[in-house]
């Protein structure tokens, strides 16, 4: 089958409802969700059931490019840059060195069981270097996985931050292969530039777009999340415009304003979530359509070799060594190296050997598809037990949600508030985005002059505004109060369970 302009919406709609039902049923047979887009792309491609012919691996990129900019940017809206910090150096140990010694190591190996050249086992290498946010975030998030000592932070720090490196390194290496008189280290000033510019230009243009969407007053909530998709790609273009890595900045970007006050910041962070999931799905299944199982069942044999290798020995090397200078306990050490999830991200980078003419390109892309694959299957629905196995998961009542999972939360909070502004507070007269209110609140209504208000980032605090306040836990209120310039221990509230 063709895709064509008659038939386009019906598949895609058919797809996309398919994936997001299978992705409920993945919940009950624990089978990572990506596995199942990807299967269903496969199935609808052309060796599959619908047969529909797709071998377009510029489109493919185009896709992934945009879709990737989603799910950096929103993993950056969720991280907590309070946890964060106290792992900040060894989150960029593995996202830089970790990477660099994957793609080194993987690519030895290659280079010894395969006939690729060098630099080709070292572009093999580098594509599935970096761990995949999209499996890393998904993952970790809907098997509602607790971690002890802040490992879910440095996962997802490390995913999310990790993908600029294997792109570097990606593209050095198909610029060395076509140029082969250029010397491996002519490669090292152009990663640091690229990384200075792209940090530089995430934390300009953060601050110039933040203090656009603070100020500027738009008659509809519903264009401040429309204006952050703009902002985003934006900041990606010009960063790669100026020879920067501009993944590098949408992900800082993205940190920075899911941890600086933000008008309208509930509505933007729910839109990322659905946006970052429905991108998810189209991801891979356009990486399925671009498969066909017939090469990838020819490869199967050196492709569970060089994945085995991946996960059992190159990952664990790049990981340890990377750590080596960091006081930290092996199981967790262990546990970050098997949690190495490979998912569509080497996919979209390993059709960047096809568009640059590279030999064995095919060859890497069937590689590339397997081990991800592979790498979902076997760790991403074995990571809530080898959590287990090594005592690193929390109890169940010792669980705490992240700051886009409590303001995403379908349940309410524990407790609700009234609280009443006296005329001598100093909010009145502020933004609710300028007061930074705890992750763990919410200003759920303003009731002021006997008429009932919905709040937004842009809402002003007069006197005797009545804020009704859900919030769970008692020094999140004190957290509140503080906040809002208030003695708690002096005014008179009406406080029920809910």
């Amino acid at each position: 089958m063709i895709i064509s302009a008659d038939n386009i919406i019906l598949i895609g709609s058919a797809l996309l409802i398919g994936s997001i039902l299978a992705k409920k049923l993945s919940y009950r047979i624990r089978l990572p969700a990506l596995v199942i887009f990807l299967i269903i792309g496969m199935l609808a491609g052309g060796e599959g059931v619908l047969g529909i012919e797709f071998q377009n691996y510029e489109l493919a990129q185009f896709i992934g490019i945009v879709a990737l900019n989603f799910i950096l940017f929103n993993g950056g809206l969720e991280l907590n840059w309070k946890v964060v910090r106290p792992i900040i150096w060894q989150g960029l140990s593995l996202s830089i060195l970790g990477v660099f010694l994957t793609a080194i190591v993987l690519g030895l190996f290659v280079y010894y069981v395969t006939d690729l050249e060098l630099y080709e086992a070292f572009l093999l290498g580098s594509i599935v270097s970096s761990t995949d946010a999209a499996a890393v975030f998904s993952i970790l998030r809907m098997q509602s996985i607790g971690l002890k000592e802040r490992l879910k932070s440095t996962l997802e720090f490390e995913s999310g931050s990790n993908d600029p490196m294997a792109y570097f390194l990606v593209t050095a290496f198909i610029g060395l292969i076509r140029q082969p008189e250029l010397s491996f280290f002519s490669i090292v000033p152009l990663f640091f530039k690229q990384l200075l510019i792209g940090a530089a230009c995430a934390a300009i243009l953060t601050w110039f777009f933040r203090m656009l969407v603070n100020n500027i007053k738009l008659k509809s909530n519903g264009l401040y999340p429309a204006l952050l998709i703009g902002i985003m790609f934006l900041i990606y273009s010009l960063t790669e415009l100026v020879g920067g890595n501009g993944f590098l900045a949408v992900f800082i970007s993205g940190m920075i304003f899911g941890n600086k006050p933000l008008s309208n910041k509930r509505l933007i962070l729910t839109f990322y979530d659905g946006s970052a999931w429905l991108m998810q799905i189209l991801l891979f299944i356009t990486l399925g359509l671009l498969v066909n199982p017939s090469e990838v069942y020819s490869v199967i044999g050196i492709g569970l070799l060089i994945s085995g290798f991946l996960i059992i020995a190159g990952r664990p090397i790049a990981v340890f060594l990377s750590l080596l200078f960091f006081r930290m306990k092996f199981r967790r050490r262990l546990y970050i190296s098997w949690v190495g999830l490979r998912g569509a991200v080497p996919i979209v980078f390993a059709t960047y050997p096809f568009i640059a003419g590279i030999n064995n390109a095919n060859f890497m892309f069937n590689i590339v598809f397997f081990i991800s694959i592979t790498s979902v299957l076997i760790q991403g629905s074995t990571i809530p037990t080898v959590a287990r196995w090594l005592d690193l998961a929390l109890p169940v009542h010792q669980r705490t949600l992240s700051p886009i999972d409590m303001v995403l939360s379908e349940g309410p909070r524990s407790f609700l508030r009234e609280i009443v502004i006296p005329p001598h507070a100093n909010c009145i007269g502020k933004h609710l985005y300028q007061l930074d209110l705890p992750d763990k609140s919410n200003i759920a209504m303003i009731s002021r002059k006997d008429k009932f208000l919905t709040p937004n980032g842009q809402s002003v605090l007069e006197p005797y505004d009545m804020l009704v306040v859900l919030y769970e836990e008692d020094d999140i209120l004190t957290q509140v109060y503080d906040v809002l310039g208030l003695d708690r221990t002096t005014e008179e509230v009406r406080e029920l369970e809910m």
